[in-house]
């Protein structure tokens, strides 16, 4: 498992997301999020599982990630996202590392999430590509 670095905490207190930050974040400045609406942001953080980052002396978020699962067969992870301020220090890492953890009890089958640049932090913390990715079908809006 990654260490996370010092000074920074990892929480999955609902009542800890900065919702307004998180929200900045993606529908700004993260590719699969842009111009997301708050109301549709705030009912994602709402039914999921949510994992934040904080500076630990602050409070302040610096990073965060969401699940969504049954807690059962399969989990989704997505809206990772790293302040642009603390990257470089391991703390994308440690967070994927973290969520993988917590989700280790619930004997899930399978983790999946998309990337389009964030191959090596996923890699690190265990994931690999589809072995048959032909198997796999979405339905898009």
């Amino acid at each position: 498992m990654s260490d996370l670095a010092a000074g920074y905490e990892i929480s999955t207190d609902p009542d800890r997301v900065d919702a307004a930050r998180v929200h900045d974040w993606l529908s700004t400045d993260a590719y699969w999020a842009l111009g997301r609406s708050r109301e549709k942001q705030d009912r994602a953080i709402e039914g999921s599982l949510n994992f934040g980052v904080y500076e630990t002396a602050s409070g302040e978020q610096v990073a965060y990630a969401r699940i969504i699962t049954d807690r059962a067969t399969f989990a989704w992870l997505c809206d990772v996202y790293v302040d642009p301020s603390v990257r470089g220090k391991g703390i994308g890492s440690a967070l994927v590392e973290a969520v993988r953890e917590e989700l280790r009890p619930y004997g899930l089958r399978r983790i999946l999430l998309a990337t389009h640049d964030a191959h090596g932090v996923y890699e690190k913390a265990g994931f690999a590509p589809l072995a048959n990715p032909d198997h796999w079908m979405a339905y898009l809006y």
